[in-house]
């Protein structure tokens, strides 16, 4: 078989070479053939040397996603059940390989799968395909998932924006199986929590945050929570199991806030000490502050700020804005949790920036602990990028 093939310009192999798993469209010397949208393309350097096995994108700056690096390799749906069950067999030994549980159980390029996010919950998967390649073995891939042992469906969530970088329409609905219950309860270090994978964000539950839970936890004794972009109360969960006083939750999502009581309910954790508001995380910080209220512990966790270089400057004051409202909103000797789910932003740049805001807040802090996603959303090393999740928990002096 025949396939198209994508030829870097002179000297623009070294990325590939060290297995990094994206061509640029800046790094493309020629193309042969007339690739599809998403179709496995040769790769090679200016001397016609193998490089890897890749889909294709004309609409992305990324014209092509490496699936392997093996010239030996086939890209078809053996591939596709192997790699998926290589992800599975992690989570197993990671620990979150029981039903009861959830996990992330395929991480995009960290499982050698660009562009596929799979979350499971139970007996249900939720799935996400964000590139060209992905949604050209779409079915291939979920088959894959299929296969694994006790799943009775597949539920696709590719309703996000970041599709139209390569030029894919926005889908959702049943992909496979079993429509998946209005509620799913999962099991996550003891405390109960349901999701509703077909109308929550993204695919439901934010799984990456499974070990900041429990650090919160364990530090949230007799205090007084601020959790800032709560969405649906697993900061607010965790600090309640863990005594905490009372916690205040904000988000700009009333469905979001109506799951996050149910999460109490399912726990059985007093509602009287849990006051929940719908608005917006910025405004209601300012709004905090000049009624001079005072906390003991404050959770920022709010959305992705960055999601491109151009956006970087504006994502840091962002940042710094809320970092400082933090730092201002505490008495002295409690502690802020700052968090940072946009990829671009390298955990140095974050401390700066927190640092810079305790400054702005005329005050003195110290880092005591930094946090990161879970090991189900394992780092690969070729690609830093996949990195995304950092936060810093710091206290007031």
């Amino acid at each position: 078989m025949t396939f198209p093939e994508i030829t870097l310009a002179q000297g623009r192999e070294k990325s590939l070479l060290r297995r990094h798993p994206w061509v640029f469209s800046g790094a493309v010397g020629k193309i042969s053939g007339e690739p599809a949208s998403g179709e496995v393309c040769r790769v090679v350097d200016a001397r016609g040397n193998f490089l890897a096995w890749a889909s294709y994108s004309a609409a992305s700056q990324i014209t092509a996603r490496v699936w392997s690096f093996d010239e030996a390799e086939k890209i078809d749906a053996a591939f596709f059940q192997a790699r998926i069950r290589q992800g599975w067999q992690l989570r197993e030994k990671l620990g979150v390989g029981d039903l009861a549980t959830g996990c992330r159980l395929i991480y995009s390029e960290s499982d050698q799968l660009p562009g596929v996010i799979a979350d499971r919950y139970g007996e249900f998967i939720a799935l996400q395909l964000l590139s060209a390649g992905a949604e050209f073995f779409r079915n291939e891939i979920i088959d894959g998932l299929m296969a694994l042992p006790g799943i009775r469906g597949v539920y696709e969530r590719s309703d996000v924006s970041v599709r139209k970088r390569e030029a894919l329409p926005e889908r959702s609905g049943i992909a496979r199986g079993e429509m998946p219950p209005d509620e799913i309860v999962i099991d996550e270090n003891g405390l109960r929590f349901a999701v509703d994978p077909v109308h929550g964000q993204k695919t439901g539950f934010y799984f990456d945050l499974r070990e900041v839970r429990q650090k919160v936890r364990s530090l949230a004794a007799g205090k007084k929570v601020l959790n800032d972009f709560c969405y649906t109360g697993g900061f607010a969960v965790a600090a309640l199991a863990g005594g905490a006083q009372s916690v205040l939750n904000i988000d700009t999502s009333r469905p979001a806030l109506a799951q996050a009581k149910r999460n109490l309910e399912l726990n059985q954790l007093p509602a009287q000490k849990c006051e929940f508001r719908a608005a917006d995380g910025f405004e209601a910080l300012n709004a905090l502050r000049d009624a001079n209220e005072k906390f003991d512990f404050v959770i920022l966790d709010p959305p992705k700020l960055v999601d491109s270089k151009s956006h970087l400057e504006r994502g840091c004051r962002a940042y710094s804005h809320l970092a400082k409202r933090g730092f201002e909103l505490l008495r002295s000797g409690g502690m802020l949790l700052n968090l940072s789910c946009s990829g671009l932003m390298t955990m140095e740049l974050f401390q700066k920036i927190t640092a810079d805001a305790a400054n702005q807040a005329h005050c003195d802090a110290a880092i005591i602990d930094t946090v990161r996603q879970n090991a189900d959303h394992p780092v690969i090393l070729s690609t830093p990028e996949t990195f995304y999740l950092k936060g810093l928990l710091s206290v007031k002096r």
